[in-house]
Protein backbone atom coordinates (compact mmCIF):
# COMPACT_ATOMS: atom_id res chain seq x y z
CA UNK A 1 0.00 0.00 0.00
CA UNK A 2 2.78 2.26 0.70
CA UNK A 3 4.17 1.37 -2.34
CA UNK A 4 0.96 2.27 -4.34
CA UNK A 5 0.51 5.75 -1.94
CA UNK A 6 3.96 6.86 -2.77
CA UNK A 7 3.73 6.36 -6.87
CA UNK A 8 0.64 7.94 -6.55
CA UNK A 9 1.86 11.46 -5.00
CA UNK A 10 4.90 11.54 -7.49
CA UNK A 11 2.55 10.91 -10.55
CA UNK A 12 0.38 13.62 -9.08
CA UNK A 13 3.03 16.02 -7.94
CA UNK A 14 4.39 15.61 -11.72
CA UNK A 15 1.27 16.93 -13.64
CA UNK A 16 -0.05 19.06 -11.04
CA UNK A 17 1.73 22.08 -13.44
CA UNK A 18 0.60 20.67 -16.22
CA UNK A 19 -1.79 23.76 -18.03
CA UNK A 20 -0.52 26.46 -15.49
CA UNK A 21 0.05 29.62 -17.40
CA UNK A 22 0.92 33.10 -16.15
CA UNK A 23 0.36 36.27 -17.63
CA UNK A 24 0.80 40.09 -16.21
CA UNK A 25 -1.26 42.71 -17.77
CA UNK A 26 0.13 46.13 -18.73
CA UNK A 27 -1.17 47.51 -15.37
CA UNK A 28 0.49 45.08 -13.26
CA UNK A 29 -2.19 42.49 -12.88
CA UNK A 30 -1.16 39.17 -11.92
CA UNK A 31 -2.77 36.26 -13.87
CA UNK A 32 -2.39 32.26 -13.06
CA UNK A 33 -4.37 29.91 -14.90
CA UNK A 34 -4.11 26.22 -14.13
CA UNK A 35 -6.76 23.48 -16.20
CA UNK A 36 -8.10 20.88 -14.79
CA UNK A 37 -10.40 19.09 -16.43
CA UNK A 38 -12.38 16.63 -13.87
CA UNK A 39 -15.53 18.99 -13.66
CA UNK A 40 -17.50 22.33 -15.85
CA UNK A 41 -16.72 24.50 -12.96
CA UNK A 42 -13.81 26.79 -11.67
CA UNK A 43 -12.48 28.62 -8.78
CA UNK A 44 -11.74 32.05 -9.32
CA UNK A 45 -10.04 33.95 -6.78
CA UNK A 46 -8.89 37.35 -7.01
CA UNK A 47 -5.49 37.71 -4.03
CA UNK A 48 -4.38 41.71 -2.90
CA UNK A 49 -1.07 42.35 -1.08
CA UNK A 50 -3.09 43.25 2.22
CA UNK A 51 -3.35 41.79 5.16
CA UNK A 52 -2.97 42.75 8.96
CA UNK A 53 0.74 42.98 8.86
CA UNK A 54 -0.04 46.04 6.78
CA UNK A 55 -2.21 47.80 9.45
CA UNK A 56 -0.59 50.24 11.50
CA UNK A 57 -0.45 50.70 15.12
CA UNK A 58 -3.66 52.75 15.91
CA UNK A 59 -5.80 51.40 12.69
CA UNK A 60 -5.40 47.89 13.13
CA UNK A 61 -8.32 45.88 11.47
CA UNK A 62 -8.53 47.79 8.16
CA UNK A 63 -7.63 45.30 6.39
CA UNK A 64 -10.07 43.16 7.76
CA UNK A 65 -12.62 45.77 7.62
CA UNK A 66 -12.29 46.28 3.85
CA UNK A 67 -12.55 42.94 3.14
CA UNK A 68 -16.44 43.32 4.94
CA UNK A 69 -16.81 46.64 3.02
CA UNK A 70 -16.14 44.84 -0.61
CA UNK A 71 -19.47 43.51 -0.36
CA UNK A 72 -21.31 46.47 0.40
CA UNK A 73 -21.42 48.01 -3.49
CA UNK A 74 -20.79 49.98 -5.90
CA UNK A 75 -22.80 52.51 -7.94
CA UNK A 76 -22.94 49.71 -10.86
CA UNK A 77 -23.72 46.48 -8.24
CA UNK A 78 -25.42 48.15 -5.30
CA UNK A 79 -24.81 46.84 -1.84
CA UNK A 80 -25.97 42.74 -1.49
CA UNK A 81 -26.47 42.65 -5.53
CA UNK A 82 -22.80 40.79 -5.50
CA UNK A 83 -23.71 37.55 -3.42
CA UNK A 84 -27.42 37.62 -5.31
CA UNK A 85 -25.89 37.52 -8.71
CA UNK A 86 -22.98 34.79 -8.12
CA UNK A 87 -25.64 32.86 -6.08
CA UNK A 88 -28.45 33.06 -8.52
CA UNK A 89 -25.82 31.80 -11.46
CA UNK A 90 -25.40 28.73 -8.68
CA UNK A 91 -22.32 29.45 -7.47
CA UNK A 92 -20.57 30.72 -3.97
CA UNK A 93 -18.41 33.73 -2.95
CA UNK A 94 -16.97 34.42 0.11
CA UNK A 95 -13.62 35.98 1.43
CA UNK A 96 -10.69 35.86 4.23
CA UNK A 97 -8.08 38.04 5.37
CA UNK A 98 -4.88 36.98 7.12
CA UNK A 99 -1.34 39.00 8.32
CA UNK A 100 -0.07 38.71 4.76
CA UNK A 101 -2.72 38.88 2.37
CA UNK A 102 -6.81 39.42 1.56
CA UNK A 103 -8.27 36.78 -0.93
CA UNK A 104 -11.68 36.71 -2.80
CA UNK A 105 -13.34 33.80 -4.00
CA UNK A 106 -16.15 32.50 -6.53
CA UNK A 107 -16.95 28.83 -6.99
CA UNK A 108 -18.91 29.30 -10.53
CA UNK A 109 -19.67 26.97 -13.17
CA UNK A 110 -17.12 27.60 -16.22
CA UNK A 111 -19.82 29.50 -18.52
CA UNK A 112 -20.23 32.05 -15.94
CA UNK A 113 -16.02 33.01 -15.08
CA UNK A 114 -16.90 36.53 -17.10
CA UNK A 115 -19.73 37.58 -14.98
CA UNK A 116 -17.04 37.04 -11.90
CA UNK A 117 -14.12 38.58 -13.86
CA UNK A 118 -16.56 41.72 -14.50
CA UNK A 119 -17.90 42.04 -10.59
CA UNK A 120 -14.43 41.76 -9.01
CA UNK A 121 -13.04 44.75 -11.87
CA UNK A 122 -15.68 46.97 -10.43
CA UNK A 123 -14.99 46.62 -7.05
CA UNK A 124 -11.81 46.75 -7.27
CA UNK A 125 -11.72 50.43 -8.01
CA UNK A 126 -15.42 51.31 -7.65
CA UNK A 127 -16.29 50.63 -4.34
CA UNK A 128 -18.77 52.97 -2.52
CA UNK A 129 -17.81 53.08 0.79
CA UNK A 130 -20.77 54.42 2.38
CA UNK A 131 -20.12 56.12 5.57
CA UNK A 132 -23.45 55.08 6.77
CA UNK A 133 -22.60 51.41 5.63
CA UNK A 134 -19.25 51.77 7.65
CA UNK A 135 -21.19 52.68 11.13
CA UNK A 136 -23.09 49.78 10.59
CA UNK A 137 -20.46 47.10 9.51
CA UNK A 138 -17.99 48.16 12.43
CA UNK A 139 -20.70 47.51 14.89
CA UNK A 140 -20.99 43.91 13.36
CA UNK A 141 -16.75 43.79 13.69
CA UNK A 142 -16.34 44.83 16.75
CA UNK A 143 -19.47 41.93 17.61
CA UNK A 144 -17.15 39.56 15.66
CA UNK A 145 -14.26 40.61 18.02
CA UNK A 146 -15.98 39.93 21.28
CA UNK A 147 -17.37 36.69 20.08
CA UNK A 148 -14.41 35.08 18.97
CA UNK A 149 -11.66 36.27 20.87
CA UNK A 150 -12.89 38.64 23.76
CA UNK A 151 -15.24 35.69 25.16
CA UNK A 152 -12.93 33.07 23.89
CA UNK A 153 -10.10 32.77 26.49
CA UNK A 154 -8.39 30.33 24.09
CA UNK A 155 -8.47 32.85 20.85
CA UNK A 156 -7.78 35.69 23.77
CA UNK A 157 -4.46 33.70 25.15
CA UNK A 158 -3.12 33.37 21.33
CA UNK A 159 -3.66 37.09 20.98
CA UNK A 160 -1.69 38.19 23.76
CA UNK A 161 1.24 35.45 22.75
CA UNK A 162 1.58 36.69 19.27
CA UNK A 163 1.63 40.30 20.80
CA UNK A 164 4.19 38.98 23.24
CA UNK A 165 6.46 37.10 21.16
CA UNK A 166 6.62 40.01 18.25
CA UNK A 167 7.10 42.95 20.15
CA UNK A 168 7.23 45.34 16.98
CA UNK A 169 7.39 43.11 14.31
CA UNK A 170 4.09 43.12 11.65
CA UNK A 171 2.10 39.93 13.03
CA UNK A 172 2.16 41.52 16.48
CA UNK A 173 -1.21 43.30 15.32
CA UNK A 174 -4.49 40.51 15.31
CA UNK A 175 -6.33 40.62 12.08
CA UNK A 176 -9.07 41.36 13.10
CA UNK A 177 -7.86 44.76 15.42
CA UNK A 178 -7.99 45.43 18.96
CA UNK A 179 -10.81 46.47 19.93
CA UNK A 180 -9.84 50.24 20.97
CA UNK A 181 -8.78 50.42 17.72
CA UNK A 182 -12.13 49.17 15.72
CA UNK A 183 -13.73 51.35 18.39
CA UNK A 184 -12.21 54.35 16.94
CA UNK A 185 -11.91 53.13 13.16
CA UNK A 186 -13.10 56.51 10.84
CA UNK A 187 -14.67 55.78 7.14
CA UNK A 188 -11.58 58.08 6.28
CA UNK A 189 -9.02 55.25 7.61
CA UNK A 190 -10.82 52.44 4.86
CA UNK A 191 -10.95 55.27 2.10
CA UNK A 192 -7.25 55.10 2.44
CA UNK A 193 -6.35 51.78 2.81
CA UNK A 194 -8.74 50.85 -0.11
CA UNK A 195 -6.63 53.63 -2.63
CA UNK A 196 -3.45 52.30 -1.40
CA UNK A 197 -3.76 48.48 -2.09
CA UNK A 198 -6.78 47.91 -4.21
CA UNK A 199 -5.18 47.89 -7.35
CA UNK A 200 -4.39 45.68 -9.98
CA UNK A 201 -0.71 46.21 -9.02
CA UNK A 202 -0.79 45.06 -6.01
CA UNK A 203 -3.14 42.02 -7.05
CA UNK A 204 -3.38 37.80 -8.69
CA UNK A 205 -6.06 36.69 -10.15
CA UNK A 206 -5.87 33.05 -10.31
CA UNK A 207 -8.63 30.69 -12.10
CA UNK A 208 -8.33 26.81 -11.70
CA UNK A 209 -10.49 24.64 -13.36
CA UNK A 210 -11.92 23.39 -16.45
CA UNK A 211 -10.57 26.36 -18.36
CA UNK A 212 -8.45 27.48 -21.35
CA UNK A 213 -5.58 29.38 -20.10
CA UNK A 214 -5.83 31.82 -23.66
CA UNK A 215 -9.34 31.87 -23.02
CA UNK A 216 -8.89 33.14 -19.24
CA UNK A 217 -6.63 35.86 -20.47
CA UNK A 218 -8.40 37.36 -23.16
CA UNK A 219 -11.41 37.61 -20.95
CA UNK A 220 -9.27 39.20 -18.21
CA UNK A 221 -7.58 41.39 -20.55
CA UNK A 222 -10.61 42.70 -21.54
CA UNK A 223 -12.51 43.52 -18.27
CA UNK A 224 -9.44 44.46 -16.11
CA UNK A 225 -7.16 46.03 -18.70
CA UNK A 226 -8.69 49.11 -18.13
CA UNK A 227 -8.16 49.74 -14.72
CA UNK A 228 -5.22 51.90 -13.44
CA UNK A 229 -2.71 50.98 -11.38
CA UNK A 230 -1.95 52.74 -8.10
CA UNK A 231 2.01 54.02 -6.89
CA UNK A 232 3.36 51.16 -5.30
CA UNK A 233 3.33 50.98 -1.69
CA UNK A 234 5.88 49.16 0.97
CA UNK A 235 6.03 50.23 4.34
CA UNK A 236 9.39 48.56 5.65
CA UNK A 237 8.59 46.15 8.61
CA UNK A 238 10.67 47.08 12.00
CA UNK A 239 13.32 44.57 12.74
CA UNK A 240 12.79 42.65 16.18
CA UNK A 241 15.35 43.96 18.84
CA UNK A 242 17.51 41.07 20.41
CA UNK A 243 16.11 39.08 22.49
CA UNK A 244 17.32 39.82 26.47
CA UNK A 245 16.01 35.96 27.57
CA UNK A 246 12.64 34.00 27.29
CA UNK A 247 9.23 36.12 27.26
CA UNK A 248 6.57 34.68 30.06
CA UNK A 249 2.72 35.87 30.05
CA UNK A 250 -0.06 34.70 32.42
CA UNK A 251 -3.61 35.24 31.37
CA UNK A 252 -6.26 34.29 34.17
CA UNK A 253 -9.63 33.67 31.82
CA UNK A 254 -12.68 32.02 32.58
CA UNK A 255 -11.44 28.45 31.83
CA UNK A 256 -11.78 24.74 34.13
CA UNK A 257 -8.67 23.54 32.59
CA UNK A 258 -5.68 25.78 31.88
CA UNK A 259 -3.82 25.31 29.19
CA UNK A 260 -0.03 26.43 27.97
CA UNK A 261 1.39 27.82 24.37
CA UNK A 262 4.98 27.86 23.39
CA UNK A 263 6.49 29.44 20.64
CA UNK A 264 9.82 29.50 18.64
CA UNK A 265 10.70 32.49 16.57
CA UNK A 266 11.69 31.10 13.25
CA UNK A 267 12.29 31.37 9.95
CA UNK A 268 9.51 30.93 7.12
CA UNK A 269 10.46 30.10 3.52
CA UNK A 270 10.36 33.63 2.43
CA UNK A 271 11.99 35.45 4.77
CA UNK A 272 15.11 32.45 4.55
CA UNK A 273 14.77 33.21 0.84
CA UNK A 274 18.22 33.55 -1.00
CA UNK A 275 20.11 33.09 2.34
CA UNK A 276 21.99 30.07 4.21
CA UNK A 277 18.91 29.18 6.17
CA UNK A 278 16.31 28.92 2.96
CA UNK A 279 16.59 25.11 3.93
CA UNK A 280 15.49 25.13 7.71
CA UNK A 281 11.83 25.88 7.23
CA UNK A 282 11.48 22.76 5.18
CA UNK A 283 13.27 20.73 8.39
CA UNK A 284 10.92 23.07 10.55
CA UNK A 285 8.09 21.48 8.82
CA UNK A 286 9.49 17.96 9.22
CA UNK A 287 10.05 18.87 13.33
CA UNK A 288 6.06 19.65 13.37
CA UNK A 289 4.72 16.36 12.04
CA UNK A 290 7.34 14.79 14.18
CA UNK A 291 5.88 16.44 17.22
CA UNK A 292 2.00 16.53 16.01
CA UNK A 293 1.66 14.34 13.45
CA UNK A 294 -2.04 12.62 14.91
CA UNK A 295 -1.93 9.49 17.13
CA UNK A 296 1.51 8.92 15.68
CA UNK A 297 3.34 12.05 16.69
CA UNK A 298 5.69 12.58 19.23
CA UNK A 299 3.42 14.41 21.89
CA UNK A 300 0.36 12.43 21.87
CA UNK A 301 2.47 9.63 21.85
CA UNK A 302 4.14 10.11 24.66
CA UNK A 303 2.15 13.28 26.81
CA UNK A 304 -1.11 11.98 26.34
CA UNK A 305 -1.22 8.05 25.60
CA UNK A 306 2.33 7.00 27.94
CA UNK A 307 2.49 9.30 30.53
CA UNK A 308 -0.94 10.88 30.49
CA UNK A 309 0.26 14.15 31.25
CA UNK A 310 -1.76 15.86 28.97
CA UNK A 311 -5.32 15.59 27.52
CA UNK A 312 -4.57 17.61 24.34
CA UNK A 313 -1.35 18.38 22.49
CA UNK A 314 -0.76 20.06 19.35
CA UNK A 315 2.29 22.25 17.03
CA UNK A 316 1.40 25.41 14.65
CA UNK A 317 3.88 26.44 12.16
CA UNK A 318 3.16 27.70 8.38
CA UNK A 319 6.16 27.74 6.45
CA UNK A 320 3.98 30.15 3.97
CA UNK A 321 4.62 33.60 5.50
CA UNK A 322 5.87 36.86 4.59
CA UNK A 323 8.10 37.48 7.46
CA UNK A 324 9.76 35.51 10.09
CA UNK A 325 6.53 33.48 12.08
CA UNK A 326 6.35 31.26 15.25
CA UNK A 327 6.49 27.57 16.30
CA UNK A 328 3.79 26.89 18.63
CA UNK A 329 3.81 23.95 20.89
CA UNK A 330 0.13 23.90 22.61
CA UNK A 331 -0.88 21.45 25.69
CA UNK A 332 -3.47 20.75 28.25
CA UNK A 333 -2.45 18.87 31.25
CA UNK A 334 -4.57 16.30 32.68
CA UNK A 335 -6.42 17.30 36.38
CA UNK A 336 -2.83 15.22 38.29
CA UNK A 337 -0.46 17.77 36.36
CA UNK A 338 0.36 21.32 36.33
CA UNK A 339 1.17 23.70 33.78
CA UNK A 340 4.78 23.20 35.48
CA UNK A 341 4.99 19.55 34.64
CA UNK A 342 3.69 19.98 31.56
CA UNK A 343 6.13 22.96 31.06
CA UNK A 344 9.13 20.41 31.43
CA UNK A 345 7.69 17.39 29.51
CA UNK A 346 7.66 19.23 26.31
CA UNK A 347 11.62 20.63 27.28
CA UNK A 348 12.53 16.74 27.37
CA UNK A 349 10.40 16.16 24.11
CA UNK A 350 12.62 19.68 22.78
CA UNK A 351 16.07 18.25 23.84
CA UNK A 352 14.93 15.23 22.23
CA UNK A 353 15.60 16.28 18.96
CA UNK A 354 18.45 18.67 19.76
CA UNK A 355 20.42 15.45 21.14
CA UNK A 356 19.14 12.43 19.90
CA UNK A 357 19.15 11.71 16.11
CA UNK A 358 15.68 10.65 14.50
CA UNK A 359 15.57 7.08 13.52
CA UNK A 360 15.04 6.52 9.85
CA UNK A 361 12.23 4.66 9.89
CA UNK A 362 10.41 7.60 11.69
CA UNK A 363 11.39 10.46 9.31
CA UNK A 364 10.47 8.19 6.28
CA UNK A 365 7.29 8.13 7.73
CA UNK A 366 7.20 11.62 8.66
CA UNK A 367 8.35 12.28 4.67
CA UNK A 368 5.76 10.31 3.47
CA UNK A 369 3.27 11.47 5.37
CA UNK A 370 3.31 14.83 4.74
CA UNK A 371 3.81 14.24 0.68
CA UNK A 372 0.77 12.65 1.07
CA UNK A 373 -0.89 15.56 2.83
CA UNK A 374 0.41 18.10 0.50
CA UNK A 375 -1.03 15.70 -2.39
CA UNK A 376 -4.68 15.39 -1.02
CA UNK A 377 -4.78 18.84 -0.30
CA UNK A 378 -3.83 20.09 -4.23
CA UNK A 379 -6.66 17.45 -5.24
CA UNK A 380 -9.24 20.36 -5.08
CA UNK A 381 -9.62 23.19 -7.16
CA UNK A 382 -9.54 25.26 -4.12
CA UNK A 383 -6.50 23.96 -2.47
CA UNK A 384 -4.54 24.69 -5.82
CA UNK A 385 -5.94 27.72 -5.90
CA UNK A 386 -5.07 28.65 -2.80
CA UNK A 387 -1.42 27.62 -2.94
CA UNK A 388 -0.80 29.45 -5.91
CA UNK A 389 -2.69 32.44 -4.85
CA UNK A 390 -0.80 32.38 -1.39
CA UNK A 391 3.16 32.53 -2.90
CA UNK A 392 2.13 34.84 -5.51
CA UNK A 393 0.97 37.34 -2.82
CA UNK A 394 4.09 36.83 -0.48
CA UNK A 395 6.45 36.88 -3.54
CA UNK A 396 7.80 33.70 -3.62
CA UNK A 397 6.24 33.12 -7.04
CA UNK A 398 4.22 29.79 -7.50
CA UNK A 399 6.95 27.64 -8.86
CA UNK A 400 8.32 27.21 -5.37
CA UNK A 401 5.33 24.94 -5.16
CA UNK A 402 7.35 22.74 -6.96
CA UNK A 403 10.66 22.57 -4.42
CA UNK A 404 8.55 20.82 -1.48
CA UNK A 405 8.96 17.41 -2.30
CA UNK A 406 12.63 17.79 -3.12
CA UNK A 407 13.22 19.59 0.21
CA UNK A 408 11.20 17.23 2.39
CA UNK A 409 12.85 14.58 1.21
CA UNK A 410 16.58 16.01 1.50
CA UNK A 411 16.18 16.41 5.23
CA UNK A 412 18.11 14.37 7.04
CA UNK A 413 18.85 13.57 10.85
CA UNK A 414 21.40 15.29 11.69
CA UNK A 415 19.96 18.65 9.69
CA UNK A 416 16.84 17.82 12.35
CA UNK A 417 19.44 18.24 15.22
CA UNK A 418 20.94 20.98 13.87
CA UNK A 419 17.96 23.12 13.22
CA UNK A 420 16.64 22.11 16.62
CA UNK A 421 19.18 23.79 18.36
CA UNK A 422 19.14 26.91 16.36
CA UNK A 423 16.24 28.18 16.95
CA UNK A 424 14.57 26.21 20.17
CA UNK A 425 16.45 28.74 22.58
CA UNK A 426 15.53 30.48 25.53
CA UNK A 427 16.11 33.92 23.37
CA UNK A 428 13.66 32.63 20.83
CA UNK A 429 10.99 31.42 23.45
CA UNK A 430 7.35 33.22 24.52
CA UNK A 431 5.30 31.04 26.87
CA UNK A 432 2.01 31.85 27.64
CA UNK A 433 -0.12 30.60 30.34
CA UNK A 434 -3.94 30.32 30.88
CA UNK A 435 -5.04 29.73 34.37
CA UNK A 436 -8.67 29.64 35.72
CA UNK A 437 -9.24 33.16 37.21
CA UNK A 438 -10.66 33.28 41.05
CA UNK A 439 -14.34 32.14 41.07
CA UNK A 440 -14.49 30.95 37.38
CA UNK A 441 -17.25 28.50 36.47
CA UNK A 442 -17.07 27.94 32.31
Amino acid sequence: MRTILTLFCTLFAFSLFAGMQQFTLDNGLKILVKEDHRAPVAIVMMWYKVGSADDQAGVTGVAHVLEHMMFKGTPTYPAGVFSKTIGRLGGQANAMTSNDYTAYFEKIATEHIQTCFELEADRMQHLTLDAAAFTQEIKVIQEERRLRTDDNPQALTLERFLATAHLIAPYQHPVIGWMNDLQNLTIHDVRTGYQRFYAPNHATLVVVGDVSPTTIYTQAKKTFHSLKKQPVYSHKPQQEPPALGKKTIDIHGRVKIPMLMRGYTVPSVKSAEKTPLQHDPYVLEIIAALLDAGDSGRLQHHLVRDRQQASSVGVDYNLYTRYETQFILYATPTESHTLETLAQALEHEIMQLKTQPVSETELQRVKTQLIAQKTFERDSLFGQAMELGLLETIELNWQTLNQYETQIRQVTPAHIQTVANAYFQDTRQTDARLTPQAGAHT
